[in-house]
């Protein structure tokens, strides 16, 4: 729960130890272990050595999902108010941190879609990232409000359907933390970890990643989160946007189950392979979320809204099928 205490000054050596002892020595964490460390790391006043140290180990470690889990609940510890504003039942929690710089947000124009036929979708992400364009550089420029705390959040959400948080804002330490990738030169689980937030406790969560090996490792995280149902999948550019063709991974976790899930090509072109201009790109981002969209773009729309119908309520699409 928000405001909870962890000691300042406890020794988690061991613990990092423990992570870093190599290709063949390394050990992974329970999750109430990865709950302590990652806690203490969170401080503002964490052991920076010990920081890196960790995230370094982990990174070629590779996470597990009870680790995953961990992580999330120490950061949550730290986000003001949570678990004290409940959702409404259908409302969707949509993390955004990945950016687009290929093609433009049709994830998000499925997303106002959704809003306008009564699901309440929470948005959260980060407001800049370098050379792409991110889901708050677009939802501004269309009106959607943002809010700082999840308070305003709720209310917000309630009253409007639609809302963004920005990481900064909600959680300070955990932004703190995700942005040293430039420092590390690589990707640590932070970035993991703020996708699985959902800070306000939606119901449903519609979740993009870009390794295929994450599919697994974040349901399993939602499991042991007790998150109610969620979709993880392959998504464009690491958004949460299916892809019209060459969809690889699709993951359901409903409860305690995981299954795999497939749905027809729409036989449209594939996803670009080149970067756009990022003015055209906002220019066009825009113009889709206000009608003016490819065939390629209404496909993948029509998916995405299948995706939110079925993380509001758990009704399976028709033409979505259990993976044998």
């Amino acid at each position: 729960m928000a405001g909870e205490c962890y000691k300042s000054g406890m020794d988690i050596s061991p613990l990092i130890s423990r992570v870093a002892r190599g290709k063949h020595g390394s050990e992974h964490l329970t999750q109430a272990e990865a709950k302590l460390v990652f806690a203490q790391l969170l401080l503002p006043d964490a052991d920076a050595l010990q920081l890196g140290a960790f995230l370094i180990a982990q990174r070629m470690k590779g996470e597990t999902s009870a680790e995953l889990a961990g992580f999330v609940e120490a950061a949550r510890s730290r986000i003001t108010g949570f678990g004290a504003y409940a959702a409404p039942p259908t409302a969707v929690d949509l993390p955004c941190y990945a950016g687009k710089r290929r093609a433009p947000h049709a994830y998000l124009a499925a997303a106002l879609k959704a809003r306008d036929a009564g699901i309440p979708v929470f948005i959260h992400g980060v407001e800049h990232i370098e050379g792409r364009i991110t889901a708050w550089q677009l939802l501004q420029q269309v009106g959607v409000k943002r809010v700082t705390n999840l308070a305003d959040a709720h209310v917000a959400l309630k009253g409007e359907g639609m809302v963004y948080a920005d990481l900064a804002d909600l959680c300070p330490d955990l932004f703190r933390i995700y942005n040293l990738r430039p420092r590390l030169g690589v990707r640590s689980f932070a970035n993991s970890v703020a996708r699985l937030l959902n800070p306000i406790s939606c119901s449903g969560q519609l979740n993009g990643f870009f390794h295929t090996p994450y599919a697994d490792y974040m349901a399993g995280a939602n499991i042991l989160l007790q998150q109610p149902r969620s979709l993880i999948f392959m998504g464009a550019e690491g958004e949460p946007e299916l892809y019209a063709d060459r969809q690889k991974v699709v993951v359901r976790q409903l409860g305690e189950k995981v299954t795999r899930l497939t749905f027809p090509e729409s036989g449209c072109d594939y996803y670009p392979r080149e970067p756009m201009d990022m003015q055209l790109l906002s220019e066009q981002s825009v113009a889709m979320v206000n009608g003016e969209i490819s065939e390629r773009g209404r496909a993948v729309v029509q998916r995405m809204g299948e995706a939110f119908a079925w993380a509001a309520q758990g009704k399976m699409p028709t033409e979505w099928k259990v993976e044998e």
